[in-house]
C-alpha cells in the first residue's frame, strides 16, 4: 500500500483548473471540508514542515478516522505512519486527527501552513512558499 500511495502522488498532481474552487468566493472558506473532530491539537499545535508547494488529492471514507502528519517523517504522507514514535528522531510535532463529513476525494494540504487543517485552503500559493526548496517524500 506504501508503494501506491507515492505512486499515485505523482499521478495525481494538480492542475490550475483544481484551484480554481479557491476562488469563487471572496474567502474561500465556505467551501473548504470541515474536520469532524473538534480538538484543540487541530488549531494549537504550531505548523510542521513544508513538504510540498502544493496539495495532495486523496479518497477518504465518512466516519473514519485519519491522522494527518505533522512532522514530514511518514513514508505515507500526507498521513501518519507513526515515525514520530521513533524516540531517537526527538520529534515534538504530533498528528492531527481528522474525520470527513462524507465519502469522496479531498485536497490535503502539504506546506501544512493550512488553517484549516489538515485540508487546503490555498496558503501554499503563498510567494515563501512557493520559493521554499521542499523535499519530495
Amino acid at each position: 500500500m506504501l508503494k501506491m500511495l507515492q505512486i499515485r502522488k505523482f499521478n495525481k498532481l494538480p492542475t490550475v483548473s483544481a484551484f480554481r474552487h479557491y476562488a469563487s468566493s471572496k474567502s474561500g472558506d465556505d467551501l473548504i471540508p470541515k474536520n469532524v473532530i473538534n480538538s484543540p491539537v487541530v488549531t494549537h499545535q504550531p505548523n510542521g514542515p513544508i513538504i510540498d508547494n502544493k496539495p495532495y488529492k486523496i479518497a477518504l471514507k465518512a466516519g473514519k478516522i485519519y491522522s494527518w502528519c505533522m512532522c514530514g517523517q511518514s513514508k505515507s504522507q500526507p498521513l501518519c505512519d507513526g515515525t514520530h514514535k521513533y524516540v531517537p528522531f526527538k520529534i515534538k510535532e504530533r498528528p492531527v486527527r481528522f474525520q470527513v463529513e462524507k465519502d469522496g476525494e479531498y485536497w490535503i494540504c502539504m506546506c501544512r501552513q493550512t488553517k484549516h487543517r489538515p485540508f487546503c485552503d490555498g496558503t501554499h500559493k503563498e510567494k515563501h512558499i512557493q520559493e521554499k526548496n521542499v523535499r519530495f517524500f
